[in-house]
């Protein structure tokens, strides 16, 4: 190796990847040596790609892809940071006009092996544990850092790298550029010395690669050229062997087509807890680091200062001064050359976030790892797909950004309509860009509510589904009349109707259609029929809003609601505990879908209505069905206005007479006050069936009382606080003694609301009566006084 000016071979410079010090001493190596070539650890089918880093676009974080052409969910990484050492060696070589060459084991060969890799271990998942684990710990991979950082007495790696590298250029030293890759070079030997491949057996094959490109290029420059890769590989690649000994360890190597481009990545997905190791967990202070000239710490504790400021935290610069005191204090009290960001944190907390670790999480996020989305340029290779899908981004103005952000869709305005036709075809062909979420505002069919994240990873998706077409539109049709065809279930077919639908795809439609004809013809399982129809019903409903002829969704669904009118009732009989809860859901989705199909067909609304109604209450009066359905058949039929409170009280007092098993007695509570939106103001307001309940809960056996407090729990423990409060302070109070109404009680013996006093204060009421005309557009106090005089009879004669 050549670690001075003058030294035999060429210029060997190990680094560490995404190490800000090893960038900074590799640009002020290559200044120094200016050598006629660059080499860098990366795959060769990306040297075309290499001129692209001098584009004015682009912009890192960046990665190359690789992907292979006939599967192309078979992809490899190699991201690039501006504080990446390969990245400063690029952009080094195009500034000066020098050639620059990727090295490292062709992606075509790669991907292969990854592929055969997974293969065995497959298989070797499939054998005896024992050989299994055995297998494990001998190939445990080595992290030299780690290694080097507890030989010296350290912890924690990245704190030992920080304090011998990254704090280097900071401690006002010049130094020589070149003594910091001599020393590792020294150390990584050593440790090869000890472990060999450290548990990474496919290194060897790429280091006989990389030997073999160094003998081309000291034919062509001699040794008059720099190598930038791994520290990890340097002892191997000064290592003297033949080129026939290369060729044979090369030779029979697997092999698939591959294909190259740059993408964007992000710095969430360069820290090792966010997905795709890259061996750093903080490359937003690593990017610091590397930008900052001089006193990074101080620089660093501004940017805090500002981004909670902006979150509306108080931090005044007397905040920020004294942050960089206790950093530099703490730095010198644990014995280190300069601050670190394990001491800029604890200051952080301890100054501006006044201990606390909710607003230090949110630093993290934005500044520790950073949200940096990179940027490429037009006039880098991508799939077809990917190109249409990029042309409608600009065109739909929806930037794809690495943080997470929530947009609200008026599905009236045709911007906003095709973002959403977009986003839903985007969702069929299994990239997730967009998730639908519950919105904040108008819950109507004209809105929509989605959560956007690009991640990098969604290129990937993007390139596998390339296979099905060339735009976003002709592949989502493609992709969803064959996910139609290969449909196992009905409820599968029914829910991509409704995608298909959301998507506006006229082309796939009709044969969705028909599939869903063919299965809901064959398909005689009430549970599946049931599951079928609340997806129909949304995408009928969808329909009106999207100018969609759905008149075949209709007749499918009308059909399907007919046959689970019929096939209901007999299908919730014999079930145990689990198949009762799964069909008590879906006799709410079908309650729901039920109110859907009618509004969206008012011409047989009435009939439908009808109908369902009916199997309600036979499920309500058969004491064969299972309690938890029969509690919430009633509960459908008393919200609908179709049950009185009387026929309420009278179904609860059967289902918790003393006859009644005390399970089968809380499975009926649980579906009649469970679960559902007021189950427990329904309770609040209505004291007969609070009494029932009551009753019946102070009656329990104490032997089966255990039994049944799990499903009680569950039930009640669904509701608000403030109900459970109320329901509670009620029972406490209890019914008044001797059968006397209870303080508070309206005239006939009713009680009255909760905090209200007896009978009504008419002075109090008259004051307001006024105001009351006025916004009720009454004519004046006399009619306010009538109504009056009416409320007072009416409350009157509920006695």
């Amino acid at each position: 190796m050549t670690a001075t000016p003058g030294q035999e071979g060429p210029l060997l410079l190990g680094v560490r990847h995404h190490g800000p010090g090893s960038a900074r001493a590799v640009g002020a190596a290559l200044d120094a040596v200016r050598p006629k070539a660059v080499l860098i650890e990366g795959p060769p089918e990306g040297d075309a790609l290499l001129p692209l880093a001098a584009d004015e676009q682009m912009r890192p974080p960046v990665a190359l892809l690789a992907h292979a052409v006939d599967d192309p969910g078979r992809a490899a990484f190699w991201p690039l940071a501006e504080f990446s050492p390969e990245w400063v060696a690029i952009r080094w070589a195009l500034a000066h006009g020098v050639p620059v060459r990727f090295i490292d084991l062709p992606a075509a060969h790669s991907l292969a092996m990854a592929a055969a890799a997974d293969e065995e271990e497959e298989a070797e998942r499939r054998g005896p544990a024992e050989q299994a684990g055995e297998a494990g710990l001998s190939a445990a991979p080595v992290d030299p850092v780690r290694v080097l950082a507890e030989t010296a007495g350290y912890d924690d790696p990245e704190r030992w790298w920080e304090d011998v590298v990254e704090h280097r250029a900071h401690d006002g030293g010049p130094g020589d550029p070149l003594a910091a890759f001599a020393a590792l070079g020294d150390a990584m030997a050593a440790l090869r010395e000890v472990y060999g491949d450290g548990g990474h057996p496919r290194d060897g094959v790429r280091e006989a690669y990389m030997r073999i490109q160094l003998r081309t290029a000291r034919k062509e420059f001699g040794d008059d050229f720099a190598v930038v890769c791994g520290a990890w590989h340097m002892p191997a690649l000064e290592t003297r062997t033949t080129l026939a000994a290369d060729r044979a360890v090369l030779k029979g190597l697997p092999k698939v087509k591959a294909e190259l481009t740059w993408v964007p990545w992000t710095h969430h997905r360069l820290a090792r807890h966010s997905g795709y190791g890259a061996g750093i967990d903080s490359p937003g202070w690593y990017a610091h680091l590397f930008a900052s000239p001089d006193r990074p710490v101080e620089r660093w504790m501004t940017k805090v200062a500002g981004l909670l400021r902006d979150e509306d935290q108080f931090v005044s610069s007397a905040h920020v001064i004294e942050a960089v005191r206790l950093a530099t204090t703490l730095a010198a009290m644990r014995g280190r050359p300069l601050a670190g960001l394990s001491e800029a944190t604890d200051a952080v907390r301890a100054v501006m976030c006044e201990g606390s670790d909710v607003p230090l999480a949110l630093v993290r996020d934005r500044l520790t790892v950073g949200r940096r989305l990179g940027e490429v340029p037009d006039t880098a290779p991508a799939v077809p797909l990917q190109r249409d899908l990029t042309r409608q981004q600009r065109t739909l103005r929806l930037k794809p950004e690495a943080s997470e952000r929530d947009i609200e869709l008026d599905l009236r305005k045709d911007a906003d309509a095709a973002r959403s036709r977009l986003l839903h075809r985007l969702r069929i062909l299994g990239v997730g860009w967009g998730e639908p979420t519950e919105g904040r505002g108008s819950t109507g069919t004209f809105r929509e509510s989605w959560r956007l994240r690009w991640e990098p990873e969604l290129y990937v998706r993007v390139a596998e589904a390339g296979v099905w077409g060339t735009t976003v539109l002709s592949a989502a049709t493609a992709r969803a009349e064959a996910d139609a065809l290969s449909a196992t279930a009905l409820a599968e077919v029914t829910a991509l109707a409704e995608k298909c639908l959301l998507a506006e795809l006229p082309e796939a439609l009709p044969v969705v259609m028909r599939v869903l004809a063919d299965r809901a013809a064959l398909d005689t399982d009430v549970g599946h029929l049931a599951d079928a129809l609340p997806s129909l019903a949304r995408t009928l409903r969808y329909g009106d809003v999207r100018a969609t002829d759905t008149a075949a969704l209709g007749e499918v669904a009308a059909g399907l609601a007919e046959r689970i009118c019929v096939g209901l009732p007999p299908a919730c009989t014999g079930l145990d505990a689990d198949g009762a809860a799964e069909l008590r859901r879906q006799v709410d989705g079908v309650h729901t879908a039920v109110g859907l199909l009618a509004g969206a067909a008012p011409d047989n609304a009435d009939g439908l209505r009808e109908r369902w109604r009916a199997v309600l209450h036979k499920l309500a009066a058969r004491d064969t069905v299972a309690g938890v359905i029969r509690g919430r058949a009633a509960r459908l039929l008393l919200d609908d206005g179709h049950l009185e409170q009387d026929d309420a009280a009278r179904l609860m007092g059967l289902a918790l007479s003393p006859g009644t098993p005390p399970a089968d007695a809380a499975a009926w509570i649980e579906g009649f006050v469970g679960g559902a939106a007021g189950g427990g103001m329904l309770l609040v307001h209505d004291e007969k069936l609070l009494a029932l309940v009551d009753s019946w809960l102070t009656g329990v056996p104490a032997d089966t009382f255990t039994d049944v407090l799990p499903l009680l729990r569950r039930t009640f423990s669904a509701y608000e606080p403030g109900v459970r409060r109320t329901l509670g302070e009620l029972v406490r109070r209890g019914p008044a003694a001797g059968g006397e109404p209870r303080a508070g009680a309206l005239p006939g013996g009713e009680a009255s609301a909760p905090g209200f006093g007896p009978g009504l204060d008419t002075a109090r009421a008259d004051a307001v009566m006024p105001v009351l005309c006025l916004l009720l557009g009454l004519d004046g106090p006399d009619r306010g006084a009538a109504a009056t005089e009416n409320d007072e009879q009416a409350l009157g004669a509920t006695g």
